[in-house]
């Protein structure tokens, strides 16, 4: 028996969330709607210019792990910090939220905790700019192999395929996990990112995983197809298990030629951010309680209606309440 059914890897981001309107992103040079990659000195910058100010451990995959954790799975997060006040706070929130916290805060980190800057709009729209500091680091040395090889499912960050040490901890994670009887996956991250990697993208997906979930923009950009169908297909033909987030189109599960299309219900949202990373918490506690794949996708819709309904990227009501109301939990 496993010690834990679902642990993460991914950037350890603390995610530092303001308001600002489309005059403040224009005057700042924010791109609205996207995530940004900024340099040290831009970090800085743009944290003195927020006016209100929320704090919160983030990182996509580290976002997924707390949904699914608050839902009750047993879990556990794989990210580097330095030993700096972030990273400090960072690691200490993740425990306080029950997630074991694999890796103490670095001491003689040259990079500082990563951080990211999140402007959400009047109309829900976030726009990300993040500096990766010492997140973006992690290797090999950083992955436990005892608990990496001693969990349900694992779940890998396409951000971090942006360095070599990066792609070298998930091959490795992946096969300790798969040796000890457990499932791989891999959220996409961004159309970008898989502009950047789409060789080792699609042969890490073909090879090493049993899932994978992303939006229709990422599914599209591993083949650079612009029809959907073509595009989840092939993929579908790489990996057992493809899930894709359509916004307000719904989800569109593929396993093998199988294909369930769950709907959503339209909302507007109050901040976009964590949507995609609460589907995918949501989802993963189907699989690692032994729902049905519509019933998985089901669970992801209602934690990412939640999640937008608010400023933050992680629940802030009893999910499992939501769940029982809609009649997916006993």
């Amino acid at each position: 028996m496993t010690t834990y059914q679902l642990v993460g890897i991914g950037n350890a981001v603390v995610d530092v969330i303001s308001h600002a309107d489309d005059l403040f992103l224009n005057r700042m040079g924010i791109e609205k709607g996207i995530m940004q990659l900024v340099e040290q000195d831009r970090a800085e910058s743009l944290f003195g210019a927020m006016k209100d100010r929320m704090q919160t451990p983030g990182g996509s995959v580290a976002n997924t792990i707390a949904g699914a954790g608050a839902l009750g799975l047993k879990t556990a997060f794989i990210g580097r910090v330095r030993d700096d006040e972030l990273g400090r706070f960072y690691a200490n929130a993740m425990e306080e939220a029950g997630i074991r916290f694999a890796n103490p805060p670095v001491p003689e980190g040259e990079l500082p905790t990563s951080r990211s800057m999140i402007f959400v709009s009047p109309d829900g729209e976030r726009s990300m700019n993040t500096y990766l500091g010492i997140s973006s680091e992690l290797g090999q040395n950083d992955v436990p192999q005892e608990i990496a090889g001693d969990t349900e499912l694992m779940f890998l960050e396409g951000y971090l395929f942006d360095k070599p040490a990066g792609k070298t901890a998930f091959l490795e994670a992946a096969r300790d996990c798969r040796r000890g009887g457990g499932k791989v996956g891999i959220a996409i991250s961004d159309p970008f990112c898989v502009d950047r990697h789409r060789h080792d993208f699609l042969s890490l997906i073909e090879h090493e995983m049993d899932f994978v979930i992303g939006n229709e923009a990422e599914i599209q950009a591993l083949f650079q197809d612009s029809h959907f169908d073509d595009a989840l297909m092939l993929t579908a033909a790489l990996c057992p298990l493809v899930v894709c987030t359509r916004s307000g189109d719904g989800v569109t599960v593929m396993e093998g030629t199988s294909r369930i299309d769950v709907p959503v219900e339209k909302v507007q949202p109050v901040d976009a951010t964590g949507a995609g990373d609460q589907f995918a918490a949501g989802f993963l506690y189907g699989m690692a309680t032994g729902r049905d794949l519509e019933t998985c996708a089901r669970i992801g819709t209602i934690c990412a209606r939640e999640v937008i309904g608010h400023v933050g990227p992680r629940p802030e009501v009893d999910v499992s309440a939501l769940l029982r109301e809609a009649g997916l939990l006993a």
